[in-house]
């Protein structure tokens, strides 16, 4: 049985070529996800570890659990603890550390790197074994900054130049002073790392006198751990914490990791899809080769195979078909994480250098997968060849479902969808991530259920397009009838493509319907005609809001400042706003009171105002940063949404509780309002800052519609691959059927049907079956996306269903394209048939 099972898979080469290519895709989405995210991952932590290379002991603040009189600040690293540890036992020298957001622009004024990698330091005295200088000097005083190679590189810079820099605000422009080397991870990811003077960057980075950490090197024979007890026995108890460089690098590593393990997963997920979508392909494969094969599998049967070994036999086929498919796609996997990685340069998106990284797990997975999912998928049609009883030899009669199985599929179908949209529908009545998991379980069922059904549905919806079929003539009126002759054949190939258009069209609903509920929050909340912030969201300086208010024809200006303090023994953050100019610059719906914000009068969100039990007229105690306590008087209560919430309290009654005061959005108001002129000007006063965003609520609709269209083009791109896959199920299953009905073709073309009508006749079959999967697809996607709105809706008051026609009527003329060049090939082998040997075939 052996040996016939692999005479078998080479006498089918051709019709199992379709199903190794689409099983080989699916192992190669695998196996690229593995040996990208690995390979990616090892480059990270090597990068990472360097930066750890003059670092043997690493001392840091012990953050305060407790909340005392400073709201559990965080005690500070001064310069005379950074003394104290250099005296340790066993330490060489001691470093003082300062870091902070450095934004820094090119010629052009444009911001290098992305906002979140663009960090600043200090370089320690004139000569700091961390950074070795590739030219010029130590930078000395505010008016010099040294620059990483690959900025300057990227830049242009050299030592001499002016360069326009930014902390938090307001622009600098120093000297370069020099330009130095690095390993450091956020660099070789494409970032930037600008370096001061000790004293200028403790300056910049409001740390005047402290430190953010103190690295320590050792002596020669002293080791990590021995300095680390050292240190510990010599500093302050309870106050700072020590971190050998050893453990520091594994704790990155550790970090990178699990942030790579997010986007392994999510990359994964899709793998799984297209290998989902791979089963149907194999399952159709098999179970036509068995129908096709029936009087041999009877003759084995007669001359005295049991039942298993027929199962066996067809199952060491797919085994076979598994292995080569795992192997080719574990190789095409290998390219695939290469090309990803040089994508990712391309982009500017920059990775550190390191090896391709192909671990045993990568190559187990690749193979385990391609064969695991092939015998599963062959297991079904392996047990139905085992059916075939040794009577079926004397007759060329294929087995056919019996009226028994087809009323247990479709009462299982119609329980599983009524069980799916039973949940579905459950889901959508509860509060936002408690029903996502119900709604996740109810999908999967639904899913499964249409799945069922579909040989059912395919009648019902194949026969609304008769009609059109017509016009075809008997080219059309046969495509109609090969496509319901054999309802689970046609069922099994819509459902590949049924699937990736479910996903692809609830994301586009969902996604088209947030879109439009954040612009319809953004212009009925906001009055404001710009919004100021950093662009990498970090804190404004104070500054930026004076200048902006002193600029010619801003008329209101407020800022958006956050504030811990403690109400009821629980931390709550207050937001600091201009309680004279924030009713002219927001438009938020007072439920009850009035929206008055002056001294210890506040207004709350409906949500704290429920949390507290508060209403108009409610007082409460509040214990500011500063331990200072006083009481407040809740003036009104606001419907709150994702732009503005919590309790808002005029600054001039939070600025004196706070040490060092920041802002993390200033709105203004301008006579003229929006326009390219003002928004010039605005950027002008700030003194055209690239760290700094100037967005009107246009600017703001747009980057959130990029947003949103950068996200759906990855996953377009992403589930292209299944889409891929169906398509080659088409192609497989139109190929099978022509060399299935090779007789009938020829009879056809004997008694006076031309070539042209037989092309004619598979592209209107493929046509129609892939429509069938096209609508399903778009229904399932429309309800889905439903239903994820209704969540989203609990916690988004705009939130309203959008959805988009033209990408619906897109997507289905995409499945329909997708039929037409799925029988391209079919079309042409069954019109170049010989009709005399067609007529004589089995």
């Amino acid at each position: 049985m052996f040996r016939t099972a692999l005479r078998n898979v080479l006498a089918h080469k051709a019709r199992l070529m379709m199903t190794v290519l689409a099983v080989m895709l699916g192992v190669a989405f695998v196996s690229g996800t593995l040996v990208f995210t690995n390979t990616l991952s090892n480059a990270l932590q090597n990068s990472s570890a360097k930066g750890f290379d003059h670092v043997d002991v690493a001392v840091t603040a012990r953050p305060q659990d407790d909340v005392g009189d400073r709201m559990g600040k965080t005690p500070e690293l001064t310069d005379a603890l950074r003394e104290q540890s250099a005296k340790v036992d066993g330490a060489a020298s001691a470093v003082g550390v300062v870091t902070g957001f450095t934004a820094i622009a090119d010629k052009d004024g444009k911001l290098i790197g992305g906002g979140f990698q663009s960090q600043g330091g200090n370089y320690w005295g004139t000569k700091d074994p961390r950074y070795p200088l590739a030219e010029g000097h130590a930078p000395s005083g505010a008016n010099e900054v040294l620059i990483d190679t690959r900025t300057a590189e990227r830049a242009g810079y050299r030592v001499g130049d002016t360069v326009r820099i930014s902390v938090d605000g307001p622009v600098l422009t120093p000297k370069i002073a020099g330009i130095f080397t690095t390993d450091d991870g956020n660099v070789a990811a494409g970032g930037s790392l600008a370096l001061f003077d000790t004293a200028t960057a403790q300056k910049l980075f409001g740390k005047t006198g402290t430190y953010d950490e103190i690295d320590v090197e050792a002596d020669p024979g002293v080791s990590q751990t021995a300095l680390a007890a050292a240190l510990d026995a010599a500093l302050p108890k309870g106050k700072v914490l020590t971190d050998t460089g050893e453990q520091l690098a594994h704790r990155q590593a550790v970090t990178i990791s699990a942030s790579m393990s997010g986007l392994k997963q999510g990359l994964l997920v899709f793998a799984g899809i297209a290998l989902f979508v791979g089963t149907f392909i194999i399952a159709n494969t098999f179970t036509m080769l068995v129908a096709q094969r029936t009087k041999e599998l009877a003759l084995l049967r007669a001359v005295g195979a049991s039942r298993r070994q027929v199962t066996r036999s067809v199952l060491i086929e797919a085994f076979v078909v598994g292995a080569v498919a795992g192997v080719t796609g574990l190789v095409a996997g290998i390219g695939i994480g290469a090309g990803l990685r040089s994508l990712m340069n391309t982009l500017g998106a920059t990775v550190p250098d390191g090896p391709l990284v192909v671990s045993p797990g990568t190559v187990a997975a690749a193979l385990g997968v391609g064969v695991v999912i092939t015998m599963l998928a062959a297991w079904l049609p392996g047990r139905r060849a085992a059916k075939i009883p040794p009577v079926a030899a004397m007759s060329s009669l294929h087995a056919k479902a019996t009226t028994k199985s087809l009323v247990l599929r479709n009462t299982l179908g119609a329980l599983f969808t009524a069980a799916g949209v039973a949940t579905v529908l459950y889901a959508t009545t509860m509060d936002g991530s408690d029903g996502q998991a119900p709604m996740g379980i109810g999908a999967v069922l639904l899913i499964i259920g249409v799945f069922i059904l579909t040989p059912l549905l395919s009648r019902p919806l194949i026969a609304g397009v008769a009609p059109a079929l017509r016009i075809f003539g008997v080219s059309g009126r046969l495509a109609r009838q090969n496509s319901v002759r054999n309802p689970r054949r046609t069922a099994a190939t819509a459902s590949a493509l049924m699937i990736g258009l479910t996903l692809i069209t609830g994301m586009t609903v969902t996604a088209g319907s947030l879109q439009k509920s954040i612009d319809k929050m953004a212009s009925s909340a906001i009055r404001a005609d710009y919004v100021v912030s950093m662009a990498n969201g970090n804190e404004l300086s104070p500054d930026v809001e004076q200048k902006l208010r002193s600029t010619q024809g801003v008329t209101a200006t407020s800022p958006l400042r956050n504030a811990p303090a403690r109400i009821d023994d629980t931390t709550e953050y207050l937001t600091g706003v201009d309680g004279s100019a924030i009713g002219r610059l927001t438009d938020l719906t007072v439920d009850d009171g009035t929206f008055a914000v002056d001294g210890t009068q506040v207004v709350v969100d409906e949500d704290t105002a429920k949390l507290y039990g508060w209403k108009a007229g409610s007082d409460f105690a509040v214990s500011y940063e500063d331990g200072e306590k006083e009481r407040l008087t809740v003036a009104g209560v606001y419907e709150g949404n994702e732009l503005i919430r919590g309790i808002l309290l005029d600054t001039a009654a939070l600025a004196p509780h706070q040490e060092d005061p920041a802002d993390m959005q200033v709105m203004v108001k301008t006579s003229g309002g929006a326009s390219d002129a003002t928004k010039d000007r605005l950027e002008k006063a700030l003194g055209s800052n690239p760290a700094i965003k100037v967005q009107s609520k246009k600017d703001l609709s747009d980057s959130i519609a990029q947003m949103f269209t950068l996200m759906l083009n990855m996953l377009y791109g992403l589930l292209a691959m299944a889409v891929i896959v169906a398509v080659l199920g088409v192609i497989n299953t139109l190929a099978m059927s022509v060399f299935e009905r090779s007789q009938e073709i020829g009879m056809l073309r004997a008694i006076g049907l031309d070539r042209r009508a037989v092309k004619r006749m598979v592209r209107l079959e493929s046509l129609v079956i892939s429509l069938f999967g096209g609508v399903l697809g778009v229904g399932l996607g429309v309800f889905f996306g439903w239903a994820a709105g209704e969540l989203v809706g609990t916690k988004m008051a705009t939130y309203e269903l959008v959805l988009p026609w033209g990408r619906m009527a897109l997507f289905l003329l995409l499945a329909g394209g997708v039929g037409v060049l799925a029988a391209l090939w079919p079309a042409r082998r069954a019109a170049r048939l010989n009709m005399l040997t067609a007529i004589k075939s089995e």
